[in-house]
């Protein structure tokens, strides 16, 4: 084989291992621009349990939040399909949040909730603002089509995405990211059930956010061997913080659950 032909094979064969390196996809979903958004504008409260939005702050930086959901929608179906699944869900986690902080930001300061950015008919979840793989997207099928795929099945999600809302789960103060998901979704988890406001034994009910009726099916489709909202939280009992006659009930059936109201106010630092 001549020099210059040499060569250039290695130099292809060189670029193509390059390419499905874990460290060339790492650098194509690189999520650092929102991480320091998060931890300029994220206000954290009760050790991460509850957190606000500095929304005002945010739109001085929209620029940035917008370079960075540009740079995620560049992401190919053939380079996601190339990471691991922590990666993905990390990816897909990310962009819904940062795509709601850009919706309320389309409002701000003159909404006191997601909710006044829908009409009679139409819901702000419905809209087509999530830019992903050449396609157009709504929240709604971003969260519902592909962070709650059957490829992911995780209940845990359901404390990781955010919709600006003061009942949802917080909206963590820093990136996912492929290598600490599983922990972080661990600690979100631990998180939002520590946090007596949404999640309490009362007596003999067992009061929790109204999370866990819109989802229940995702906490009783077999993660980790649950079939049943009382499985998952005896899976959190010292979160909970229930005693042993408390857990012994809420096991035998003998616990009502009671799902709480949820508060649709904005979760900016005004409220």
């Amino acid at each position: 084989m001549f020099p210059k032909i040499q060569n250039f094979v290695v130099f292809v064969f060189l670029v193509a291992i390059q390419l499905n390196s874990p460290y060339a996809i790492a650098k194509v979903v690189d999520h650092s621009v929102w991480d320091t958004l998060l931890k300029s504008h994220v206000v954290v409260k009760m050790n991460g349990a509850i957190t606000s939005v500095n929304y005002a702050d945010f739109k001085k930086n929209r620029d940035k939040l917008n370079t960075y959901l540009k740079t995620m929608a560049s992401v190919s179906q053939q380079a996601f399909d190339r990471m691991s699944k922590d990666e993905q869900l990390a990816m897909l986690i990310n962009v819904y949040n940062a795509t709601t902080i850009e919706l309320i930001l389309t409002g701000y300061p003159d909404i006191q909730s997601i909710k006044d950015l829908g009409a009679m008919f139409s819901s702000p979840w419905k809209k087509e603002i999530v830019s992903l793989f050449g396609k157009q997207l709504s929240l709604d099928d971003l969260e519902h089509g592909l962070i709650r795929g059957s490829r992911y099945q995780d209940p845990r999600i359901h404390f990781a995405v955010n919709c600006a809302s003061i009942g949802c789960p917080a909206l963590r103060a820093e990136a996912y990211v492929g290598e600490r998901l599983q922990a972080q979704l661990d600690d979100q988890a631990h998180l939002f059930l520590s946090d007596k406001s949404r999640n309490r034994f009362v007596q003999d009910a067992l009061e929790v956010s109204y999370i866990f009726k819109w989802y229940r099916e995702d906490f009783e489709k077999g993660w980790k061997g649950i079939h049943s909202l009382q499985q998952f939280f005896s899976q959190y009992q010292d979160t909970l913080h229930l005693d042993i006659k408390q857990l012994e009930a809420l096991n035998s059936g003998r616990v009502y659950i009671k799902f709480l109201d949820y508060d649709w106010f904005l979760n900016d630092v005004k409220s």
